[in-house]
């Protein structure tokens, strides 16, 4: 273990997570229509990072380094159950979660919402407090929700006039929105702010201090909203992104694929607004529930002791590169993220741009609670980052990884502030140049005014997944520039874990 900060106080920790949400929808990132004040309000107390991304745009993959604080190729879960291609569906003990060390240190451990950390074992196996909501969307069937429900006397879920598109063989498409026949009260959204509010009212009585997670499901599609936040915003308001103009020339066939699954050529123009709209109404819904948490948080006396963050596993397309949900497709719009930290004691209103991910938050959580860091951890803690710190040696590029939905489709990602690879082994790669094409709509990986720049990221991903001992490097080894060092280091390190006979 490397040695903690040792003179911090332990903090309280607050994480608000949402699910399947695009970093533009805030206003706090630029959105001038989508109202989220809440969260709007939490950036100008403390640090937003415009250079926050996942570590891989799917789910369980992504929650679950989270709780680990490794990467998907090394917890080894891969893909969200429901969808899955093989791989295993639940965590074994090899990387212990972070609420195991806060556990030790005598915090009270809350976890409220989205869980889809696996199959069967749920917060209560990872050490939290909380129920267990299986799976991708809203539990609305679960029995603590029904009893919400019942309680209040609220009506239960349904909902009315479905927006679907068609699929390629004609039939009816996936559920993308509609409108719910509930009060904002009886929503799932409301409810998860309700149980959240009643944990931190637990653990302020009890007084020791707490890490509590409220996650919520939305604004993952299909949005099932109420009447009033499906048309909080008018369609006509709504620019289309520029990258709906995707051609897929020269771009991986599955894109298209993807395209096709999620029904984008059987809708117009006029729907994919109303879709947009309605996807910011449900930005706007759980903003409100954010503040209803936060105001609780305040009135408890707890903020001046309590780190509060927001994030998302990942993003969604929403009809960018004429695709939707996520996917084999490592665009910006699903690997990059909201991610916005308020920490007493550290300046307000700071914009950070050097890159973070979730991967960074697991160590994050263990400085604050004044531990010690596990060495096998792979991110780094944000807090000098926050402090107005930032390392001379902090990375300059992310690297991601996707290992597929659907069907296995395995892709690495590098990405620095100007430009981004990505190699498909199952298809052409990709390389965008950020700086004169920011929507990443023209594939450069062939072009010659690139190729320096292409063999220079080649290399950079090679060692980074070499010395993290992701396999996927002797793909590369032998199929691109990397180099006759590394390729000759790379046969050198082979021979030695399988000698020949």
């Amino acid at each position: 273990m490397t040695p903690s900060s040792g003179d911090r106080v332990p903090s309280n920790i607050l994480l608000l997570m949402t699910d399947q949400h695009r970093l533009d929808t805030l206003g706090c990132y630029g959105n001038r229509v989508c109202e989220t004040p809440a969260l709007d309000g939490l950036a100008a107390a403390g640090t937003l990072f415009t250079n926050g991304f996942t570590p891989t745009a799917i789910c369980t993959p992504a929650r679950a380094t989270l709780q680990t604080g490794v990467l998907p190729y090394k917890h080894t879960l891969l893909a969200n159950y429901e969808r899955n291609v093989g791989y295993r569906e639940e965590l074994d003990d090899t990387f212990p979660p972070f609420s195991s060390l806060l556990g030790e240190a005598g915090y009270q451990l809350g976890h409220v919402g989205k869980w889809h950390v696996g199959k069967v074992k749920g917060p209560k196996d990872f050490g939290y407090d909380g129920e267990h909501y299986a799976g991708w969307g809203n539990a609305v069937q679960h029995p603590d929700y029904l009893q919400y429900l019942a309680e209040n006397g609220y009506p239960s879920f349904a909902v009315h006039s479905p927006v679907r598109g068609t699929f390629a063989n004609g039939e009816p498409g996936n559920l993308l929105a509609g409108i719910l026949e509930q009060p904002v009260e009886a929503t799932f959204e409301y409810f998860l702010a309700e149980r959240t509010i009643q944990q931190l009212r637990r653990y302020a009585e009890d007084g020791r201090p707490f890490y509590l997670g409220c996650n919520w499901f939305g604004p993952h599609l299909p949005y099932l909203l109420p009447e009033a936040y499906y048309h909080r915003y008018d369609p006509a308001d709504v620019e289309l992104p520029v990258s709906i103009a995707e051609t897929f020339a020269n771009k991986p066939r599955v894109q298209q694929h993807y395209s096709s699954h999620w029904t984008f050529d059987s809708l117009g123009p006029d729907t994919w607004r109303e879709l947009i709209a309605a996807y910011w109404g449900y930005v706007t819904l759980i903003d409100e529930q954010v503040g209803r948490i936060l105001a609780v948080l305040d009135e408890l006396g707890l903020s001046d002791d309590t780190a509060v963050f927001f994030t998302a596993d990942h993003g969604e397309f929403t009809g960018s590169h004429r695709l939707h949900d996520k996917g084999p497709a490592m665009y910006d719009d699903i690997y990059r993220i909201p991610l916005l930290a308020r920490i007493p004691g550290n300046p307000p209103a700071r914009t950070e741009d050097g890159f973070a991910t979730l991967t960074d938050l697991t160590p994050t959580f263990l400085e604050l609670a004044g531990l010690a860091v596990p060495e096998y951890y792979q991110g780094r803690s944000l807090l000098p980052l926050v402090e107005g710190n930032r390392p001379a040696d902090w990375p300059d590029a992310v690297v991601a990884e996707f290992h597929g939905h659907h069907f296995p489709y395995p892709q690495r990602m590098i990405r620095t502030d100007r430009y981004k690879l990505i190699v498909n082994p199952a298809d052409g790669n990709e390389l965008y140049d950020l700086g004169t094409d920011p929507h990443e709509l023209q594939n450069r990986y062939e072009h010659p005014e690139l190729a320096g720049v292409r063999r220079e990221l080649m290399g950079r991903l090679y060692a980074t997944l070499r010395d993290r001992g992701d396999n996927f490097y002797h793909w590369m080894t032998s199929m691109f520039e990397v180099g006759a060092k590394t390729y000759d280091t790379a046969l050198s390190a082979l021979d030695e874990e399988n000698p020949h006979p």
